[in-house]
């Protein structure tokens, strides 16, 4: 094949309005593609945070959980020994023993809506991902569509691509 033939090749695959529309689209497809799966990693790494956070307040709350132990036990102490009057000491025990229950059950909450939020998140992802694929399809399928100059590939890259976005867009709607 000459220079000529092929410079005036590329020329007719150039005019092709088909070709360019299903260029158009990959695109436009890539372009969504990126966004999607920028939004997916955002959702999975907050996912992650919140985990960890869950966790640390489940930890303070275990942590409170044994200072409290320790002041029931400074309270029974303090009541077998005979001869010991400290309203002072027993009112300080009561008084730890108390706010570390209190706080013991604040971390409880805590970690249980961080854990919430974790599993919104985790959601959230997952639908990110899954319209990604459906993107990541659709491009596959323009790609063939080119290649082959099939209009049913397009027409199929389209509808997965459009499959993909709608799942991608049910990701906000999670609550």
């Amino acid at each position: 094949m000459s220079v000529d033939e092929e410079l005036q090749e590329h020329a007719q695959h150039a005019r092709n309005p088909f070709d360019k529309r299903v260029a158009a689209t990959m695109a436009i497809i890539a372009a969504t593609l990126a966004v999607v799966s920028v939004l997916g990693h955002v959702c999975t790494t907050e996912e992650i945070v919140l985990q960890q956070r869950a966790a640390d307040q489940w930890a303070f709350g275990q942590a409170k959980d044994i200072r409290r132990y320790a002041s029931e036990l400074a309270l029974d102490l303090l009541a077998a020994v005979p001869g010991v009057n400290a309203p002072a000491m027993v009112e300080k025990y009561r008084s730890n023993r108390d706010r570390y229950e209190r706080e013991t059950n604040e971390n409880r909450k805590s970690a249980r809506e961080f854990e919430k939020e974790r599993d919104r998140r985790h959601t959230q992802a997952i639908r990110l991902h899954l319209g990604g694929v459906f993107l990541e399809i659709g491009i596959v399928l323009a790609s063939i569509a080119i290649l082959t100059k099939r209009p049913h590939f397009w027409w199929a890259a389209i509808a997965s691509s459009g499959a993909g976005l709608i799942v991608a867009v049910a990701a906000a709607a999670v609550r």
